[in-house]
């Protein structure tokens, strides 16, 4: 039994923050929408109570039953959380006259109690607007600001221990935060804090072959990280009962489909490559529309690995390499989310072919799959391949497609990830990829005029994709990548660099 922190989700953009750092410490974490019971059994040893955008003052404010948890387990509640707790329990919340956003530092600590035992008067992270001005009876004071009274507070008369802070431990800018939570995992909710990777893949492993028993599954691959980190979990469990296919839909990077098939065959894994590209670039023609060129792709998919799972005999389960940001994007806290963009998955297939679905990687997220690839003994040069969306270059050539715009891309992009490795950056960034943008410019070669296509060249700092910053490449990168670019790719004459951030860009272009 794998102990675990659950973390109730009121929609805080830092949630997540909330997990990752309660893994690093080898403690196993997982998000619920804070309105989902959560069943205390042996393996929950405590509650986190999330931030939120809203206020406990608001008539629509998210509301949970808190004595389902208090007295129960050790609760801890993160500035929402912790105003929720108060307001709630008999303390006054009210909304500050100036929001209180940005570093602010703690002080009047009281070091005695075990949440604050090893911190100093240090930097913290404030995002709120509202402050609490009364705190409940039985409550004791554990830290302030300059700016506020309440910063950290201890509920007494409880069976187990309940926390509230004002700031935000999970943000790098609270200096000693990752501290706070250890000792709130380790030292209050007695966390053994032996999670690993080696532990997952044992787990997992035993857990898919109770799961499958004597079945046969069937798995689309991709050549990324999460689909052969979760093929390479399912072959440890169940051997050549494990079918993978590969399909080429003429969107790849240059030479990948090729590559791809060698990696596997590296891995002994049972994978049959398909090369449907004719199929997809007739069914995109004239598709220039982002979420109709996704839709068509993902059709296409199916349909073409819907034919291929036909031939094969005795197939009950479909495995997915679906990861920890996918789950938490589809139960959305708020009820159904806006469609950003659709995700490139092979939605609709286990209806289709009466399949089971079984997904090994669920509950990681990107960083924690490739130390778990890294157990499994994948090759580094595998699981350091930057993220590739499913739609391929077909969301990185805006406007509709062609065989000539994709090969186009193939050589400008060929080109950036060869210049990444050749200055020694491609392990540096989290993601790198080259847009063919719908415009043309004039430029001069030799003495003639041009009039071509431009390209933007998108390199990525990020951990798991939910939030990126741009990267800083060297000058000298940017204008040898530029360089060959312009003067060995027919048809094109201009490189620019994008400089956004996630949010308020995406990564990609469409």
């Amino acid at each position: 039994m794998i102990e675990k922190i659950v973390i109730l989700d009121f929609g805080s953009q830092y949630t997540q923050l909330i997990a990752r750092r309660i893994r690093e410490l080898n403690i196993y974490s997982e998000i619920v929408p804070y309105n989902k019971a959560v069943a205390l059994d042996d393996s929950v040893k405590a509650i986190i109570l999330s931030g939120s955008p809203f206020s406990v003052t608001d008539e629509k404010a998210l509301q949970v039953d808190l004595m389902q948890y208090i007295g129960k387990r050790p609760v801890l509640g993160i500035c929402y959380g912790a105003q929720y707790m108060a307001h709630k329990l008999g303390g006054k919340v009210e909304r500050s006259e100036k929001r209180e956003y940005g570093k602010a530092n703690i002080n009047k600590l009281v070091h005695s109690d075990p949440i604050l035992q090893g911190i100093s008067d240090s930097q913290v992270w404030m995002s709120h607007g509202d402050t609490i001005t009364k705190l409940p009876k039985n409550c004791e004071l554990l830290a302030s600001t300059e700016s506020i009274d309440v910063a950290a507070y201890k509920l007494d008369g409880y069976d187990t221990p309940v926390y509230g802070l004002q700031f935000h431990p999970e943000v790098t800018h609270s200096l000693e935060g990752k501290k706070i939570l250890e000792n709130f995992a380790v030292h209050i909710a007695k966390c053994s804090a032996d999670w690993s990777p080696a532990s997952f893949v044992e787990g997992t492993v035993a857990q898919l072959r109770d799961q499958i028993g004597d079945e046969h599954v069937i798995v689309g691959l991709s050549g990324g990280v999460d689909s052969t980190v979760a093929a390479t979990l399912l072959h440890q469990a169940i051997g050549d009962r494990l079918t993978g296919i590969f399909v080429n839909n003429g969107l790849l990077r240059k030479g990948e489909f090729e590559e791809v098939l060698e990696i596997y065959r590296e891995l002994n894994l049972n994978v049959k490559g398909v090369d449907a590209s004719e199929a997809f670039y007739r069914e995109l023609a004239g598709v220039s529309d982002p979420e109709k060129k996704r839709k068509v792709i993902g059709r296409v998919f199916i349909e073409t690995f819907e034919a291929e799972a036909k031939e094969l005999e005795n197939i009950s389960w479909l495995g997915q390499g679906t990861i920890y940001p996918d789950v938490i994007e589809s139960i959305s806290v708020h009820g159904p989310s806006v469609t950003i963009k659709s995700h490139h998955n092979v939605g609709g297939l286990p209806e289709k072919l009466n399949l089971k679905i079984v997904e090994p990687l669920r509950m990681l997220f990107k960083d924690e799959v490739r130390r778990v690839g890294r157990e499994l003994g994948i090759p580094e040069h595998i699981l350091g391949r930057h993220p590739f969306p499913g739609p391929g270059l077909g969301i990185r050539i805006l406007g509709d497609l062609t065989p000539e715009k994709v090969t186009l891309l193939q050589e400008a992009d060929a080109i950036f990830i060869k210049n990444l490795k050749k200055f020694n950056l491609y392990n540096k960034v989290w993601q790198a990829g080259t847009v063919l943008l719908p415009i043309k410019s004039v430029g001069v070669m030799g003495d003639e005029r041009t009039y071509e296509q431009a390209v933007a060249l998108r390199c990525v700092n990020s951990v798991d994709g939910m939030t990126a910053e741009w990267s800083r490449l060297s000058y000298d990168c940017l204008a040898a990548i530029s360089s060959e670019i312009i003067n060995n790719v027919k048809g094109i004459n201009r490189v620019v660099y994008d400089i956004s951030t996630k949010p308020p860009a995406t990564i990609e272009w469409e």
